[in-house]
């Protein structure tokens, strides 16, 4: 068990190298083809931290392990909204924009809302086991990132739209640029092999559902990025990176990846719980109350919510 510990810690290490190298040589040569700078960070940016639950998601389907990608994805998120808002919020008050507070964060809510409907299989009931996540649930969460994506780039060009130089920064050679999309690609693709053949075997050797190892083990390595680029951002006085960082990995992680995934594998839900999708739900509501209050998310406030994600975590560990 413990080479398969190794595994997982090389596998994250793999997967976040690579989507760091992807993301930079997809920017590069974007800025090489004259892409806006708005355009790169709402996309190329946006998905490459996302990349690492992305890859880790859609391997884990096509292995046969659903419960290890819907469980990643709702995991990442509950610990985006609680562990790193509430993180970065004790590291230094952020100051909330309104647009977020009015359209990106209900975007992060409705989202959270779809995913919780899909899973029911319009029924009501408190079970969830066994349930489907469809091909056709996976165009309906495409269509909504489709329709997430034309709002957050027709309003960003429109804010944007008396800045258009270019920036010079940050090129580099066009052969480096596609190596690094290459190279970090190819890291993506074997870390994330590694990462889901040794997360799945821990979890049959611990005798522990996948859907809980995806929840935690796997959720935590996959939202690494996020919590660097949150917590920097917000140690650097730039909260709105940090806010905005959390809330589009949210809704990337679930209309885009879940959607994806469900595409090209239909998902059945066994290890995740009604208990989970609502977390992830409070979660991203609780960042709302709190944003909307007095645009601003308080220390104590990020207390509350890293508070509240420890005794979930807690939760999770005391049903294994």
């Amino acid at each position: 068990m413990l080479l398969q510990f190794l595994f997982i810690v090389v596998g994250v290490a793999l997967v976040l190298w690579g989507a760091d190298r992807l993301t930079e040589g997809a920017a590069s040569l974007a800025r090489r083809l004259k892409v806006p700078e708005i355009i790169i960070g709402l996309t190329i940016v946006a998905a490459g931290t996302s990349a690492p639950e992305l890859f880790v998601s859609v391997v884990s389907a096509l292995n046969g392990t659903p419960d290890l990608a819907v469980g990643n994805v709702v995991g990442s998120n509950t610990m985006n909204a609680m562990l790193i808002v509430g993180v970065s919020a004790m590291v230094a008050p952020m100051v909330i924009s309104r647009s977020t507070v009015s359209r990106d964060i209900p975007f992060s809510v409705a989202a959270s809302v779809l995913l919780l409907l899909l899973c029911m299989d319009g029924m009501l009931c408190w079970s969830i086991s066994g349930h489907m996540i469809s091909r056709l649930d996976g165009i309906v969460m495409l269509m909504g990132f489709a329709l997430f994506m034309a709002v957050a780039l027709r309003q960003a060009l429109k804010s944007h739209a008396a800045e258009q130089q270019e920036a010079e920064g940050g090129q580099m050679p066009v052969w480096r640029g596609l190596a690094y999309v290459l190279l970090g690609l190819l890291c993506l693709v074997v870390g994330s092999n590694l990462f889901v053949d040794a997360a799945t075997k821990v979890a049959q050797q611990l005798g522990v559902s996948q859907g809980v190892i995806g929840l935690t083990i796997v959720a935590g390595g996959t939202s690494l990025p996020e919590l660097a680029t949150s917590v920097v951002a917000a140690r650097k006085g730039q909260s709105a990176i940090a806010i905005g960082n959390v809330i589009g990995s949210n809704v990337f992680n679930i209309l885009l990846i879940l959607g994806l995934t469900a595409l090209i594998s239909p998902m059945q839900i066994g290890g995740i719980t009604m208990v989970d999708l609502l977390m992830m739900l409070m979660s991203i509501a609780l960042v709302w109350l709190f944003s909307a209050t007095k645009l601003t998310i308080a220390r104590w406030e990020g207390a509350v919510l890293t508070a509240l994600y420890v005794a979930y975590l807690g939760w999770l560990i005391s049903q294994l």
